[in-house]
């Protein structure tokens, strides 16, 4: 299991970087053609739950967003436009005020025509953010147009086009006499290989499939399925001992037995009720994600809405739980799945049983189902649902098919009773529990700061405190029996519960709790926090890293950040300060930290062509270090970490945001493996 859930999580990340990483729609336009001032309009639609950063978004922040023109045939007037005021607001993390834009902006460029055929390049830059990682902005499109010019404006573009030539021509004649001056002193020196800019050498070429090949393991998937199974089948195993469904195997069995004659047609009959119950939830999964698709299940277990409403439900549901109203479903729509059960025959009328025993059981196993359908939907698999639908159907029409098999059975199960009540109980403590870290994650996505590390796990300490004294039989909720003495499984269930809270205290303080580090808010949430230690980088320049690894005969750490990621601060705080993760990258690893957002201008701009095969100009080193990213290991979000050899290829697959120490730590062993391997 240990081993499943990180390769789960780590399928759940890379596919919400896939659909975060087109989460901003650009179009592009020209209106006023055939006139002598056209313009360009570019708008882009911003994904809910998005922001693009502005074209002045203060230093400190989110890369602003950029647009460079070149043109021919026409002048730019000015620059671009939008057509609504951008978003200000102070973010804690970056301490600046960010301005940003959400929903849709339409940015426009004024032209002055030149020429009576024109054509403009724009590249646009920048950034946007959501609460799970920031992307960075690749677009290049090309216009073109036409234009009635007079005699005057086409004796002023032949004007202007002679004082570009002569300004090239300069350009060129300085830029020789530079050359043969450096070449003529006695201390130049040829540029070391592979420090010439983007080339593409071995250390620039793409290893997408490389490291494809670490992270597609054949068994992943499957293992990854049969998680979804397990998990499915112990959330079965819980909704037995509700008490909505326990009271109902002995009616059901008794009834199976009384109305058939022979015991081979009661254990048929109730054979056909249990397949008929993992029908109706097996049909449910597959139901849920035809509707929605398994990427819109994913992208929508991950969105702030959902977060808040989800933890809103679940509260709802532990306050039914611990006695405080009946939550059913409305009364005739069981009442008409029980007319189906008279009106109908044979299997029909079983099915109609099976379809009942699951409306009436709502109010138990609907915050279960609903839980399992969100896990199921973060591994992107599109029969992820179905199958934890069938695990969790399984157990559930289990003993309704053995006890028919076995009557005898029927006799040695605990009777219902005030134990069940106490489960329900005990499961709203659980629930208000894993509300709060659905309400953790709309806090982070809004910047509320309501829900803070040390709030959550003091809320979580008081909860699981609560839980013990309960099951000791110190507090008394509506429905509970007088509780006269307490038997061993419920004191030692007791003794974990306040055990687990204490564990949590030294949490309040900074210590990394790693055993809740999943629920939990990040660390840099933490107002007061005694925890120290930090990583840094040997250097800030990925050639340079690659030469000083095959130098110290160490493997090469890529970690593509930005001075405006929030998430990259967060894995910084959360998982890099580990003692044993801070050792292995300081002493087994040469460190390479490339800020994408950097904006210190290259020596000379470098053009280079994308994919689609569009030229771009790259003018910074942030834009270096993206296209880098994009071109050798098609991504495009941070953090991101690979794990170079000496000749430029991975050693594992690529870890990108993902507060999981265990994990990281993992990450590191198999390449400093990998490494030690290939050496030998």
């Amino acid at each position: 299991m240990k081993r499943i859930l990180p390769l789960l999580m780590f399928l759940l990340v890379c596919v919400a970087n896939v659909l975060a990483a087109d989460q901003v729609k650009w179009s592009y336009r020209v209106t006023g053609d055939n006139t002598p001032t056209p313009s360009l309009e570019i708008t882009a639609v911003i994904a809910p739950g998005f922001h693009l950063y502005a074209q002045d978004n203060p230093d400190g922040g989110g890369v602003p967003l950029s647009f460079h023109v070149t043109t021919e045939g026409c002048k730019a007037q000015g620059g671009f436009k939008a057509d609504k005021a951008y978003t200000k607001a102070y973010d804690d993390i970056m301490m600046v005020d960010e301005h940003y834009y959400t929903g849709t902006v339409k940015f426009t460029q004024k032209l002055k025509a030149a020429s009576d055929k024109w054509t403009a390049k724009v590249e646009i830059g920048g950034q946007y953010c959501n609460d799970s990682g920031c992307y960075r902005v690749n677009e290049l499109h090309s216009f073109s147009g036409t234009a009635p010019l007079t005699e005057a404006v086409k004796e002023e573009a032949k004007k202007v086009e002679e004082e570009k030539k002569e300004a090239k021509d300069s350009v060129v004649n300085a830029l020789t006499e530079m050359t043969d001056s450096l070449q003529a002193s006695e201390g130049f020196m040829e540029p070391a290989a592979n420090l010439s800019g983007v080339s593409a050498d071995k250390w620039w070429a793409n290893c997408e499939a490389e490291i494809r090949a670490f992270s597609d393991n054949p068994g992943q998937q499957s293992r990854s399925l049969w998680y979804i199974f397990i998990a499915g089948f112990i959330g079965g195993l819980i909704a037995l001992v509700t008490p909505c469904v326990w009271p109902m195997i002995p009616m059901t069995v008794s009834f199976f037995l009384k109305s058939n004659k022979s015991r081979a047609k009661s254990i048929q009959t109730a054979v056909v009720y249990g397949l008929s119950i993992i029908v109706i939830y097996v049909a449910l999964g597959l139901i849920v994600t035809g509707l929605f698709g398994a990427s819109a299940l994913n992208e929508l277990a991950t969105s702030a809405g959902f977060n808040i409403a989800f933890f809103v439900l679940l509260v709802i549901f532990a306050i039914s739980f611990m006695g405080g109203f009946e939550l059913t479903l409305p009364a005739k729509w069981s009442n008409k799945m029980d007319a189906k059960v008279d009106t109908t025959t044979g299997y029909i009328s079983i099915f109609f049983m099976a379809f009942t025993l699951c409306l009436v059981s709502f109010s138990c196993t609907g915050p279960i189902i609903g839980t399992l359908l969100v896990e199921a939907a973060a591994t992107s698999n599109f029969i992820s649902p179905a199958v934890g639908m069938a695990g969790f159907a399984i157990a559930l029409a289990l003993p309704f098919s053995l006890f028919a098999m076995f009557p005898t059975m029927l006799k040695s199960i605990p009777k219902s009773g005030g134990w069940m009540n106490t489960v329900k109980v005990v499961l709203g403590f659980l629930e208000l529990a894993l509300a709060l870290k659905f309400l953790s994650v709309a806090d982070l996505a809004y910047g509320w700061r309501l829900m803070d590390r040390e709030v959550f796990i003091a809320l979580w300490i008081v909860i699981f405190a609560l839980l013990g004294v309960y099951l000791l039989g110190k507090i008394t909720l509506p429905h509970d029996d007088k509780l006269e003495k307490i038997g061993v499984t419920r004191f030692m269930l007791a003794l974990v519960s306040l055990a687990f809270a204490v564990y949590m205290i030294p949490g309040l303080w900074g210590a990394p709790l790693k055993s809740i580090s999943a629920f939990a808010p990040p660390t840099y949430t933490q107002d007061f926090n005694l925890y120290t230690g930090d990583v840094h980088a040997q250097v800030n320049d990925f050639e340079e890293g690659m030469q000083l690894g095959a130098k110290l005969h160490k493997p090469v750490l890529v970690d593509f950040s930005g001075y405006g990621c929030v998430n990259c601060r967060k894995m910084e705080a959360a998982v890099l300060t580990n003692p044993e993760i801070k050792h292995m990258v300081d002493n087994d690893f040469v460190m390479v930290t490339l800020m994408v957002d950097d904006k210190k201008p290259l020596p000379q701009p470098i053009t280079v062509k994308e994919k689609d095969g569009q030229e771009r100009t790259l003018r910074t080193y942030g834009d270096k270090w993206s296209y880098l990213q994009r071109t050798k290991f098609g991504a495009n979000a941070q953090p991101y970490y690979v794990i170079l050899n000496d000749e430029g290829q991975p050693l594992n697959y690529a870890f990108p945001y993902e507060e999981n120490v265990p994990k990281f730590q993992q990450f590191l062993k198999t390449g400093i493996t990998n490494y030690s391997t290939e050496k030998k």
